[in-house]
């Protein structure tokens, strides 16, 4: 059988480290939920009574723990959205929340980068948030976390620094929507498959950040991811 030939190089493959091992774990998609942090909700001024919504980044969005990544392009309101990532072994459509949980690999400290200001100007005129979530450098992940040492976190100290001071902190029960109630929703518009990452929302104390400043976001029992804020790309 002759390899198939391609007319450009074919991209690399996206992963993340798994912890205490020398495996990765391939990233497919990046599936996002908006506003399932009540005060974050309140903090934006949106309506509380809304469910939360889903969009999606790019795979290629992913940064590893310990990256320098540049500030966005295109923004004045560059902010960071601390958040816990869950990472699938499996999946499937209509999947119910009972067996949600067979399909967690493990889990993740990540960040959702947002260009805020165009963020809200969509928002206004009801569109799309795919420039203002889906842009180069916008996921930053630390390394898995296998469920099989963590277990499945329903609660645990949330909380993100920045040079030092602590701006979000919260808990991991304060979420509107739990682990398997996100994944058997999420499963009914889309087939969720193994190697999908799953962010899960953001706590209140969401702000802008400047070139040279140092993230720091860390989740109780599933670890610590950094990031510096380098400048705009050229």
């Amino acid at each position: 059988m002759s390899q198939t030939e391609f007319v450009l190089p074919v991209p690399p493959v996206v992963s993340l480290p798994v912890a205490g091992s020398h495996a990765h774990f391939p990233v497919r998609r990046i599936y996002c939920v908006g506003r399932n942090y009540l005060e974050h909700i309140r903090e934006l001024g949106n309506d509380e009574k809304e469910p939360p919504i889903f969009f999606t980044k790019p795979r290629d969005a992913i940064e590893q723990d310990g990256a320098t990544i540049p500030y966005a392009s295109a923004t004045q309101n560059y902010h960071f959205e601390l958040e816990l990532a869950v990472a699938l072994q499996s999946g499937g459509y209509n999947i119910p929340e009972n067996t949600a949980l067979d399909h967690v690999f493990g889990y993740a400290v990540a960040l959702d980068m947002t260009r805020r200001d165009i963020q809200k100007q969509l928002s206004a005129k009801a569109a799309p948030w795919d420039v203002a979530k889906g842009f180069d450098h916008s996921a930053p992940c630390g390394a898995i976390h296998p469920a099989s040492s963590v277990g499945h976190p329903d609660s645990g100290r949330i909380h993100l620094t920045v040079n030092g001071e602590i701006k979000q902190d919260s808990d991991l029960k304060a979420m509107i929507w739990n682990v398997p109630q996100i994944i058997s929703r999420l499963s009914a518009f889309f087939d969720l498959q193994a190697g999908d990452i799953l962010l899960t929302g953001t706590p209140s104390g969401v702000g802008p950040i400047q070139p040279g400043d140092l993230l720091v976001g860390e989740i109780a029992g599933i670890g610590r991811l950094t990031t510096r804020i380098g400048p705009a790309a050229a």
